[in-house]
């Protein structure tokens, strides 16, 4: 780095102390951990319990993709979380939007745990079910949560981005990330706890599975504390003397970083659809008839995966600020492609411990790879007038295009590889369903792979510059 360029980026530290950095680690972490709490949970849950909870009149298959259609309601909505947090995180602050989509995302997860469901389970304090409007109210949670979510993400990496030293920016920005193995790990475990002691919580005759959406109250509490205590971001308190915010964000947006908020889109496909993949579709793949894994092996896999990502995300982090963020980013894209086949094939075999070995390379290594690559990159490809509605909208477009669709797509693609049973098809993917899935996860990531051509390197860059990298790269 010159000095030139040294001059340029020093003020992006702001001379930050250790209390304020730390706290604000916190209060990143905390939000991605309930975020992807959640996340985990209602991936889990669709792939397990929610299609005979909420949708039990349909046959297995259909049930399976109406659950995972709920799923997908809660990414649709989330770009618009995005615009409508994203203009208020650049107009009023990083802080006041992550308190708010904080409380939107745990307030509905809590509520999903008091939903009646659609025939009533047993042991409930509500006499009976309540029919259609069961799922109607699930959906309509799920809408919360993915408005809360829309921006939870960004602003959290944002706010670490912001805060951290130019020369650790790649590692710092990756830290908050670590809030989403914590929030997988605690889904998992849960859920692996309640089907491991108590089975009937797969044929929804218990209130059981309450009890993991009831949870997320605590991690909801923590999260506000500690945000309520929180300072405004270095850069944005720099932003706002100088009246550097744009009047017409959106309209704005669009114009000048059309094709930036595109690269954003492209880099995601393969982390945000490979995540849906692994943490939804691959547990009822392996749970299907065909493969006849028994017991919680698909939450007990997350854990582990969790805990292989737990180190690579942080490694991934700090090897952008060594290497690049772009290269760094590719190379887990390539992994994650090399691994696809290999993978969904393993997984066909039905062995519990390859099973567990196989979704922690493929998810922990390289779509958590890819993770960690991420926070810095996104963040710095956006100009200081428009970054918290840019990465927004970046993040939640693939959320929709990429991570919402995937599992729904998976169970179709798994209901027309059926098992033949007593010379007729039965609605449960075949062992063959395996080649389908990774086909369709390959496609994600050779998208990714082609974005980073397009993608300039950002490692380094003011974060107080009004212009996307993109315009900086074409001398505009």
């Amino acid at each position: 780095m010159t000095s030139h360029q040294e001059q340029t980026l020093a003020p992006a530290a702001h001379h930050v102390s250790t209390r304020d950095l730390t706290r604000a680690a916190w209060a990143s972490s905390l939000g991605s951990a309930l975020e992807y709490y959640d996340f985990a949970l209602y991936s889990l849950a669709s792939a397990i319990i929610f299609s005979p909870l909420f949708f039990p009149g349909s046959n297995p298959a259909t049930g399976l993709i109406l659950s995972f259609g709920t799923y997908f309601l809660g990414f649709a909505v989330r770009p618009l979380g995005g615009i409508i947090f994203g203009r208020l995180g650049d107009r009023l602050g990083r802080k006041f939007v992550l308190l708010a989509t904080v409380l939107l995302m745990g307030g509905a997860s809590t509520l999903i745990g008091v939903l009646p469901t659609y025939n009533g389970s047993r042991g409930d304090w509500y006499d009976g079910g309540v029919g259609l409007l069961a799922p109607i109210l699930l959906v309509f949670l799920r809408l919360m949560q993915g408005l809360g979510a829309g921006a939870e993400m960004a602003g959290a990496s944002i706010l670490m981005t912001e805060y951290a030293p130019v020369r650790r920016r790649g590692f710092i920005a990756a830290l908050p990330f670590l809030g989403v193995q914590l929030g997988t790990v605690a889904a998992a475990l849960v859920y692996f706890l309640l089907l491991n002691t108590n089975q009937s919580v797969m044929i929804t005759d218990t209130w059981l599975w309450r009890v993991p959406f009831l949870a997320s109250v605590l991690i909801l509490g923590v999260a506000i504390y500690i945000r309520l205590r929180l300072k405004e971001s270095p850069t944005f308190a720099q932003l706002e003397p100088h009246e550097q915010i744009t009047e017409k964000p959106l309209r704005t947006l669009v114009k000048r970083s059309g094709k930036t908020v595109l690269v954003g889109i492209g880099l995601r496909m393969a982390e945000n659809g490979g995540s849906s993949i692994y943490q939804a579709l691959a547990v009822a793949y392996v749970s299907s008839a065909a493969i006849g894994i028994k017991g919680p092996i698909g939450a007990l896999s997350l854990v582990f995966a969790a805990a292989v990502g737990a180190a690579v995300v942080p490694l991934a982090g700090w090897l952008t600020d060594r290497y690049g963020r772009v290269r760094v980013y590719r190379g887990f894209a390539i992994f994650q492609l090399a691994a696809a086949f290999p993978v969904w094939y393993a997984l066909s075999f039905g062995d519990t411990v390859l099973t567990i070995v196989v979704v922690s390379l493929g998810l922990g290594v390289g779509t958590w790879g890819m993770f960690g690559s991420q926070s810095a990159l996104m963040c710095e490809l956006f100009g200081s007038r428009q970054r918290y509605l840019g990465v927004s909208v970046a993040r939640e477009g693939s959320a929709v295009i990429a991570g919402g669709i995937a599992p729904m797509v998976g169970a179709w693609l798994m209901s027309l590889v059926v098992t033949a049973e007593g010379g007729s098809a039965v609605p449960h993917a075949g062992t063959g369903a395996w080649l389908p899935i990774a086909g369709y996860l390959s496609l994600l990531t050779v998208i990714t792979i082609i974005a980073t051509f397009f993608t300039p390197e950002t490692a380094g860059r003011s974060l107080e510059d009004p212009r996307d990298a993109v315009e900086v790269e074409n001398g505009r």
